[in-house]
């Protein structure tokens, strides 16, 4: 490829090689020095001027620029016929990128070396890894939701776990994070962000989402703050219908536009936009936000004044395709402002509504100028200039870091929050007689297990989700006369919503336990206390917010004295636990 500048171009890449080659090495080196390293952000490098994004922008038809503003939809765990659809379209309709969903990451590595050989352009990977690869890719580390990171006071913990999200990206041949989730979750009934949200307050979210979002753009990572002008306080799932938002303009720029503005101000790359219906901030019937011109470039671009990438939340969700068919919506999206249409319905097609509208002049072609080089910049700044593929050899283990196993484990500790019982925790005995109850699961768990190493005259027993008041009854005979109950309440569902399930038995079970000085683990979302009275009046109640070994293991330190709680709860509950609370 030609540059117009050689000299100056030849610096260009050989100072984006190196920035690359020293992101990769080891060890984690601290924050000032990794800003150094990446030179410039992506926000100050859009302003100036680049002879590979020219060269590259020079070279590009019209439906060739079209394309580079479509992002579709890759998998490895769908097997060859669909891989090799893909590879088709990256060919054919010469995309400007993927988004990655489920598989593992080694599959990824290879598939996305043979996807990038087939593109003129290179493509910008991307996925959604609000909590690390391990929200879509398997074998991958899962760290804490953002529920329970919105508990950990320490946010250096979070900037670091933004570092390990990057190498982690960056290994396996991705640029971009659809992430951090920025909305402020004032709704409980909130079906869609609810435990992916820091919480309920704008300062915490605000506050923890820099620190995640800063640790990835040090590392060299993208990110898309997500879903503008916020999702918090819904309670429609806008993959499945068009949530209406009924506040006023002043309610949603105080609230939930809070931490997406700070944000902007702290340099963030990208926001994504939510689709939802709001008649305070544009009143056209059924208009998506996502569609809306008034939203995206007057309230996100002119008022906010924000310079980065602007890309749609995922283009074949109800939330959009409900009221605007057939490609319309692509169309509109366009016009609105936005800079990548994700998912697509149809990508084929959509490139060629494009091209008929451009040539009938409903889209200046300076408006698809304008995106496509949004775009080629920010291939420029992940170090795309530079020929290269992805090491296939050593994946698992190379995203599998023993350092951020250990950070995985220091987020939980950091997150354990205790609504009652410091004192009363202080008096309990390794020596003394301990019954350790699990509900929820019929297994016996790592809480469990871990506590049995310390008590040692400890018993277990297990309470699935359906047992009943025979199985109960069954618990109670056999517990005898125990010195101390301990009981963790486990959600056993893959995603720690509202809702979890037991049985009125059980219920009654918790609440008769609570009366009788039993102390609880809840390793659930904090608003499923709201459904379990009598909670409020435990001897000890800690909240550890999901399933995972590494938020047992924390919760049974604290039981065992070994962990003094430091989070504090980043919701309202009910009256009795509310934002805060943690003693």
């Amino acid at each position: 490829m030609k540059f117009k500048y050689p000299i100056l171009a030849f610096f260009c890449a050989l100072t984006s090689l190196s920035v690359v080659q020293a992101q990769q090495s080891q060890p984690l080196k601290p924050a000032a020095f990794q800003a150094q390293q990446q030179q410039k952000s992506y926000i100050e490098m859009s302003s100036m001027p680049n002879p590979w994004v020219d060269s590259v922008f020079k070279k590009l038809n019209r439906r060739q620029k079209i394309a580079q503003l479509f992002f579709v939809r890759a998998h490895t765990d769908m097997g060859k016929v669909f891989e090799d659809s893909i590879a088709r379209v990256v060919k054919k309709e010469r995309i400007g990128g993927l988004v990655f969903f489920q598989g593992g990451p080694g599959r990824q590595a290879i598939l996305t070396n043979k996807y990038q050989a087939l593109a003129r352009v290179p493509l910008l990977i991307t996925s959604d890894g609000e909590w690390g690869l391990g929200m879509r890719l398997d074998s991958t580390i899962s760290y804490p939701y953002q529920m329970a990171l919105g508990a950990v006071q320490d946010k250096q913990l979070i900037y670091k776990m933004g570092q390990e999200v990057a190498k982690d990206y960056k290994r396996i041949g991705m640029h971009m994070n659809l992430a951090p989730d920025v909305d402020v979750n004032n709704n409980p009934k909130n079906p869609v962000i609810n435990y992916r949200s820091f919480g309920e307050n704008k300062y915490n979210v605000t506050a923890k989402a820099s620190a995640y979002m800063k640790g990835m753009q040090d590392g060299g990572l993208l990110v898309s703050l997500k879903h503008f002008p916020g999702h918090g306080d819904t309670d429609v799932d806008s993959h499945y219908d068009l949530p209406k938002v009924p506040f006023s303009k002043e309610r949603l720029d105080s609230l939930e536009i809070y931490p997406f503005r700070e944000l902007i101000k702290e340099g963030a790359a990208g926001v994504m936009i939510a689709h939802m219906n709001i008649p305070a901030l544009d009143n056209t019937p059924n208009m998506p936000s996502t569609l809306s011109k008034p939203i995206v470039t007057g309230i996100l671009k002119e008022e906010l004044g924000f310079k980065g990438i602007i890309i749609t939340d995922a283009m074949g969700m109800k939330g959009v395709v409900k009221y605007f068919k057939d490609g319309e919506a692509d169309v509109m999206g366009i016009i609105a402002g936005n800079d990548i249409l994700e998912l697509s319905e149809n990508s084929e097609r959509a490139i060629k509504l494009v091209r008929k509208a451009v040539k009938s002049g409903r889209i200046p072609m300076e408006r698809i100028n304008e995106s496509v080089k949004k775009i080629l910049t920010a291939k420029y700044w992940a170090g795309l200039n530079v020929k290269d593929t992805v090491n296939e050899n050593n994946v698992y283990a190379e995203v599998n870091r023993p350092e951020s196993k250990v950070l995985l484990q220091q987020l939980a500790d950091a997150s354990m929050t205790l609504l009652r019982g410091k004192s009363y925790l202080k008096t309990l005995s390794a020596q003394k007689r301990t019954a350790i109850i699990s509900i929820g699961t019929a297994e016996v768990t790592t809480f469990q297990q871990d506590l049995g190493k310390y008590y040692k005259n400890a018993v277990f027993y297990t309470l699935d989700k359906t047992a009943n008041a025979n199985d109960i009854a069954k618990v109670l005979r056999g517990m005898g006369h125990f010195d101390q109950v301990i009981i963790g309440i486990h959600d056993t569902r893959n995603r720690p919503g509202n809702g979890m399930v037991l049985t009125a038995d059980l219920k009654m079970f918790i609440k008769d336990m609570a009366n009788k000085n039993a102390m609880f683990a809840l390793f659930a979302n904090p608003y499923n206390i709201a459904a379990l009275p009598g909670l409020e009046n435990s001897k000890v109640l800690l909240v550890a917010y999901q399933k995972e070994d590494f938020m047992q293991r924390a919760a049974s330190a604290v039981f065992k004295n070994q962990l003094i709680p430091s989070g504090k709860l980043p919701v309202t509950v009910n009256a009795s636990f509310k934002y805060g609370d943690g003693e």
